[in-house]
């Protein structure tokens, strides 16, 4: 007979941004809770947080924040009237930095669990018919647990490209980018998207001769094209030799050496580099996940079908985050677990997948919310614009970082907000008013009247409102 141990309100499988918050709010929800987690660091160390905290997001923003200043040091400080003299690189405290942030993150994880009265159980589980799971710790041993309510939240893992297939450490992943212990000479990086751009800019800070390859020929083909213009216009100016319509045909690892092959609008072309990152996009990963007869099912790309309350279709099966539709981002994750726990319980929950807030944390930083103006020209509706430029704000020329631009889109007919995109100094900070704004459907007469402190970058946005009719006090209206 099952031990009553082994019997739970809701079994979580995977703990990172969207499993740990939804075994926490389903905590607070008065159920009882275990998250399954199967993460492994490279030492062989078990954590909860998933890609994000152990391998993406968190430790991605450390070395950006710590390049960013050994840049600022070179290039910025002696505008200030900062002289500094024989600032040098320490690449291993640098990622030692980065690694006690990711450790205490990680752990806090385990903290918060505690807190609220989640299980936690670290090795593999597989779903089986019947809401039950398999559990298999990494010690070997293995458990079968049942469950009124099982999310599924198993992430995503990098896409592989067949014709640059991983060898590390000379063709890596992103993970692997984070971990390199010498700036590389030169570093090939394929994909110029959120993730590429982050790990380029980090390296070319250091000094390393960053080439990026893009088969697309539009940069940040999914973002408003204004917005596209200005990001590409300045990270190449900053030193990223972004190669756009540039496909990869070929890497091979030769000595020290990874010769690259690729194709653009002048023919075949050859690149040497000392390391290469594939940053191609992510595949969500199910591997071993489902049992057989569970019911789940899988669409053409291998996400987890669900509705629009992240519902599989299985009884009392729920799925969340990278494994299912729409666009793989933490934030994301973490309000469909949050939305799932409250549903489960018997409460009100809900995500509006229109107003996620998208980040890319280069310098200068991007972000945007909503619709990009083509979208919303493609719709047919009348639309107004208005932009704003950081090179009119106070509070980003005392920052040194009056670069880019504000810019807001919005309908003719009723003013409504329908897209906010920024690029420059804390975009990834500014965009959170307009997600809020938008969430409450403000118009853009809502944030012309309303009073933002000076000198702040926020401005900018209030600035952006009033150009959309014309009516911009700091910067020329066109």
């Amino acid at each position: 007979m099952k031990n009553k141990a082994d019997a739970f309100d809701v079994v979580v499988i995977g703990g990172g941004p969207a499993g740990y918050p939804a075994a926490i709010r389903a905590a607070q929800n008065q159920l009882s809770v275990a998250c399954i987690d199967e993460w492994k660091n490279r030492d062989g160390s078990a954590a909860f947080g998933g890609t994000c905290l152990n391998a993406g997001c968190i430790p991605s923003k450390a070395l950006l924040e710590s390049t960013e200043l050994y840049h600022r040091v070179h290039e910025e400080f002696a505008v200030h009237g900062i002289k500094v003299s024989g600032a040098t690189l320490d690449l291993a405290q640098m990622q030692k930095r980065k690694g006690g942030i990711v450790r205490g993150m990680t752990q806090g994880i385990l903290a918060l669990f505690k807190a609220a009265g989640v299980t936690p159980l670290q090795g593999h589980g597989r779903l089986l018919a019947g809401r039950r799971i398999e559990f298999i710790a990494h010690d070997g041993s293995r458990r079968e647990l049942s469950a009124r309510h099982v999310v599924l939240a198993s992430g995503s893992a990098p896409i592989e490209l067949r014709s640059a297939p991983f060898a590390a450490p000379h063709i890596v992943d992103s993970w692997g980018a984070l971990d390199f212990d010498a700036v590389p000479k030169r570093l090939g990086v394929i994909g110029a998207g959120v993730i590429g751009l982050e790990l380029g800019s980090v390296w070319r800070r250091l000094g390393a001769e960053v080439v990026m390859l893009e088969a697309l020929p539009d940069f940040l083909a999914f973002a408003d094209q204004q917005l596209a213009k200005e990001a590409l216009r300045h990270l190449r100016k900053l030193g990223l030799d972004i190669r756009l319509g540039a496909k990869v045909t070929g890497a091979a690892v030769a000595g020290a050496t990874v010769d690259v092959t690729y194709e653009d609008a002048k023919g075949a072309q050859r690149l040497a580099v000392e390391r290469l990152v594939v940053a191609i996009g992510r595949r969500p990963y199910t591997q071993d996940l489902l049992g057989p007869d569970t019911g789940v099912q899988l669409d053409e790309r291998g996400f987890i079908s669900v509705d629009h309350a992240c519902r599989t279709g299985v009884e009392g099966v729920w799925a969340i985050g990278d494994c299912v539709r729409g666009p793989m981002l933490a934030h994301k994750g973490k309000e469909e677990g949050v939305m799932v726990a409250d549903l489960i319980a018997g409460r009100f929950g809900e995500v509006n997948y229109k107003v996620i807030p998208s980040v890319i944390y280069t310098a200068p930083e991007i972000a945007w919310v909503g619709l990009t103006e083509e979208q919303v020209k493609a719709s047919g509706r009348q639309y107004k614009t208005g932009v704003f430029p950081f090179l009119a704000s106070g509070r980003a020329r005392a920052l040194e970082q009056a670069t880019g631009f504000a810019k807001i889109v919005a309908a003719r007919d009723d003013d409504e907000i329908l897209g906010v995109h920024i690029v420059g100094p804390m975009a990834g900070e500014l965009i959170a008013e307009a997600v809020l704004a938008m969430e409450y459907s403000a118009s853009s007469e809502d944030l012309q009247r309303t009073i933002h402190a000076h000198p702040t970058l926020a401005e900018a946005l209030h600035e952006a409102a009033l150009a959309a009719d014309k009516r911009s006090i700091d910067a020329i209206n066109r």
